[in-house]
């Protein structure tokens, strides 16, 4: 009797397998599937009912059977065979790792027939107590995923397959460059695992560069399918959320010292910029067909990015920006009005955002655009945004920008001069001389662009606060304003207003000239003197005059008040209780002063004197003090008040359970 081949040993078995052809009858196994009479894992095992005599009609059946299978399955082989072998190499490698997978994801098959016939590829199984019918599809095993991962490796594999752009026909270009964009969609992660997928890292990279160059060199290749397509890359690749910052707020951020966060996927973002702005300033550029697409939640989103802590990307956004705002005319008030409540958000609530400056770069370019007269509009976003500016704590950071924005606007209109001056001096700063500086600065480039006019009107509190600054202990702060005297527009200014400007200025300079410690300021000063001596001679001399009687005035002044509390002592010792009173402090035995004893005229005089002169150093120091709540006008608690008056232990005055 003819034996039955083994499971896995026949060569028409694994040919059979191959092919995906099988029956109930032929005896073929193939990895976990078997017939009837089989000896490998889907078959019976080697002591079942299989492995006895049979009669020669039913081997000669399954016989024949066998060989028909194994003659359909080695022409199968040979057609693959034939077809293989004009796949390129990566096909090849694909098709394995492909096999090695299934592999893997099949399970072990069982020692009985059937139990391991879980995967079907359309081979029957027959007998052996386990064979089932045919099956047309593959069953997923408990537990299997296909990860978003692996099927996103699979669409850039099969987009990678494309040629450049220029090496197709004209006809075909539109396609492969639609192709593409949607093969740039796809992310990779550069934080986690910054040496995953090198490849297809590479082949993304290199697939940005020729978009950039193509878009930049060719005609007529912005056709109306491309909009969407680019901009829906753009925002795949751009639009994400931000992480937290790391670097310090407020004034403690120090651009010089603290290094910025630098964007790690930046080989890709960097292209994706670049492409944009290309594809923005192309002349094939259709504004009216990309406003469908680049609308107000688009560049909501965009300004979101400002925020991020890496330069070059905020200088990417600032040019993105800007170009979208000069193409677009339907979105530049919606622009302008986002930009405000950045800034508002900014000043009221955060006081950190990473890209102030470059906001205000963008505005200084739009302001110096506005058409005259300007609209209310404009003039509120002066007054009500940009001064506010100045006293948040990171004002150094954006400050050049600032002050650039502000000049715009007093060149625009010059009847905003006596507003913007009054507000700078309202938020002038009292402790951080770095920022008083950085106000000097600012004042200075306004007096560069002020009219004669408009500098009457502010000139006496303007150099009320000069004048604090000369006198200032800050040597910086100090020679700052005294760097006005070497301007020759502000001096011209000062020399058509000395009569006003000197005699406010001179008590400071001369004072500071002989008391100032710092030599620096010594020079300045004398500068500064021989300038407004040169001016006029004659209201200087008055000037000087004016000081000196006024120092000799302080001088009485202090000599008088010495002398009265002379007068006091004297008087107080003249008293007859005073030798009591210090026999008594030496004994250190209370003794009762008696307080309305005869006293002399004089002594009454200079004490009504004194105390009326307390009195009204007392109303002065009230004026200048705020205006601050008493404690007893707070409502009180009925607890605490009961507590404070009525002392106890704590379980009896504690509020109890539904009272």
């Amino acid at each position: 009797m003819a034996r039955p081949a083994r499971g896995r040993g026949g060569g028409a078995r694994r040919l059979a397998a191959r092919g995906g052809a099988g029956g109930a009858g032929a005896g073929l196994a193939a990895r976990g599937r078997g017939g009837p009479a089989g000896w490998g894992r889907g078959g019976a095992g080697r002591g079942g009912p299989g492995e006895g005599r049979r009669d020669a009609a039913a081997a000669s059946a399954a016989a024949a059977a066998a060989a028909a299978a194994a003659a359909a399955a080695s022409g199968n082989l040979e057609k693959g065979k034939r077809e293989r072998t004009n796949d390129s190499v990566p096909g090849r490698r694909q098709r394995r790792r492909r096999r090695r997978r299934r592999r893997r994801q099949r399970p072990g098959g069982g020692a009985t027939a059937g139990a391991g016939a879980l995967l079907l590829r359309g081979a029957g199984g027959g007998g052996g107590g386990g064979g089932g019918p045919h099956q047309p599809c593959r069953i997923k095993q408990e537990g299997e995923r296909i990860t978003k991962s692996r099927e996103k490796w699979k669409k850039f594999k099969r987009r990678t397959r494309h040629n450049r752009i220029r090496d197709v026909p004209p006809a075909d270009q539109e396609k492969l460059f639609i192709q593409k964009l949607r093969q740039c969609c796809v992310l990779f992660d550069f934080v986690s695992d910054p040496l995953s997928d090198l490849k297809w890292k590479e082949v993304k990279r290199a697939a940005l560069s020729e978009m950039v160059e193509y878009i930049t060199h060719s005609r007529n290749v912005i056709t109306e399918p491309i909009y969407p397509e680019v901009v829906h890359m753009f925002a795949v690749n751009m639009f994400r959320t931000l992480p937290p910052s790391s670097n310090p707020t407020g004034a403690e951020f120090d651009p010089e010292e603290d290094e910025p966060t630098l964007e790690a996927a930046w080989p890709h973002l960097q292209l994706v910029y670049e492409f944009f702005l290309r594809f923005l300033e192309s002349p094939d550029f259709q504004p009216n067909i990309a406003k469908k697409y680049i609308d107000q939640k688009f560049v909501l989103q965009l300004l979101e990015l400002f925020d991020s802590e890496d330069p070059r990307e905020r200088d990417f956004l600032k040019t993105t920006l800007h170009r979208i705002y000069g193409k677009f005319l339907g979105l530049r008030a919606y622009i302008r009005k986002q930009i405000n409540n950045i800034f508002y958000r900014f000043i009221y609530e955060t006081e950190h955002h990473n890209g102030i400056a470059e906001l205000l770069e963008i505005l200084g370019s739009i302001i110096n655009g506005f058409a005259l007269p300007l609209k209310e509009e404009h003039k509120i976003f002066l007054l009500k945004v940009l001064l506010p500016l100045h006293k948040v704590k990171s004002l150094s950071v954006y400050h050049p920008q600032l002050a650039y924005c502000v000049v715009q606007f007093l060149e625009k209109d010059s009847t905003l001069t006596e507003p913007v001056v009054m507000a700078l001096l309202k938020y002038w700063p009292k402790t951080h001389s770095p920022k008083e500086v950085m106000f000097l600065n600012e004042l200075e480039e306004i007096l560069d662009v002020i009219e004669p006019s408009e500098f009457v009107k502010i000139m006496e509190p303007l150099f009320r606060q000069l004048a604090k600054c000369v006198s200032s202990p800050h040597f910086q702060v100090a020679e700052r304003a005294l760097y006005y005297w070497n301007n020759e527009y502000i001096m011209s200014l000062i020399s058509d207003n000395a009569a006003k400007i000197l005699p406010i200025m001179f008590p400071s300079l001369y004072r500071n000239s002989k008391t100032h410690w710092n030599k620096t300021i010594h020079g300045l000063i004398y500068n500064a003197l021989k300038l407004f001596m040169e001016m006029n001679q004659k209201l200087f001399d008055d000037c000087t005059q004016q000081f000196k009687a006024e120092k000799l005035k302080e001088k009485l002044k202090m000599k008088e008040r010495e002398e009265a509390w002379v007068k006091i002592e004297n008087l107080a010792k003249a008293n007859p209780q005073c030798a009591v009173c210090s026999q008594a402090g030496a004994l250190s035995i209370p003794v009762a002063m008696e307080t309305d004893g005869p006293l002399s005229e004089e002594a009454q005089t200079l004490g009504k004197t004194v105390n009326e002169e307390a009195r009204q150093a007392q109303k002065d120091l009230k004026k200048d003090r705020p205006v601050a709540r008493r404690k007893s006008e707070l409502p009180q608690d009925l607890h605490a008040k009961g507590a404070l008056e009525a002392p106890g232990r704590a379980e009896e005055l504690a509020p109890q359970d539904g009272r």
